[in-house]
């Protein structure tokens, strides 16, 4: 899953992105409204962590525009005007969540993961595709009641997949929601990518039906 980091104060802003890899999360960092626009307008984020006051650009003018152009990826401001006139006029903006400096760390991290989390695949916390569930929260995946071990990327692939059960998906499509905008990836470090995933999760339970898919012409899918 990608989050776009928005926050002018350089520290705040590669301590959050540090957090969310080490959550197994990628992350891009802008540092002024302006880049924060372009990324969040061009870019397929899954969330997106939002400062108001910034140079350039103002996060709550952000918000607006985003919306403006039918862009409806979850946003949380995250800002120290901690007036309720302040809240009440970020949400109104378009925001979906508001939270104030100074915070807990661990608290934007279950913010993030409430935004971006799709009930219709979800049992609680858990994501489950037919005999195989995954908990984003303790970083936990079994099938068949088998625990299974996977790198912090192989879960955020995995991840994205199990959020969207059944939709087809574009390599293209899985670099921008899983690897970071500056990552230098290739095409064929999706196929790489998937083929661990394969090796996992199919290959070791050869009576149960495959659960990835290639769908030959387009991408892959999970179900």
């Amino acid at each position: 899953m990608r989050i776009l980091v928005v926050e002018d104060e350089h520290q705040i802003a590669n301590s959050i992105k540090k957090g969310l890899e080490l959550e197994g999360f990628a992350a891009d960092v802008a540092y002024d409204g302006i880049e924060g626009f372009d990324l969040a307008s061009t870019e397929d984020y899954d969330a997106i962590v939002l400062d108001l006051m910034l140079p350039g650009m103002e996060g709550m003018e952000i918000c607006r525009k985003l919306r403006q152009e039918k862009i409806h990826t979850p946003i949380l401001i995250l800002t120290a005007k901690g007036q309720l006139e302040d809240k009440v006029k970020g949400l109104n903006s378009g925001a979906d969540d508001y939270l104030v400096k100074p915070f807990a760390f661990e608290e934007l991290l279950a913010r993030i993961r409430a935004l971006i989390r799709r009930p219709k695949a979800a049992n609680g916390t858990t994501l489950v595709v037919g005999d195989l569930s995954l908990n984003p929260l303790t970083f936990t995946l079994e099938r068949s009641g088998k625990e299974i071990r996977l790198s912090n990327k192989e879960f955020g692939l995995l991840e994205f997949l199990m959020r969207h059960p059944g939709q087809i998906f574009t390599k293209d499509q899985i670099i921008g929601h899983v690897w970071n905008y500056d990552a230098d990836i290739l095409p064929n470090t999706v196929e790489v990518y998937v083929g661990y995933l394969r090796n996992k999760i199919d290959r070791p339970f050869p009576k149960k039906k495959a659960l990835i898919h290639t769908v030959r012409g387009f991408g892959y899918k999970i179900g």
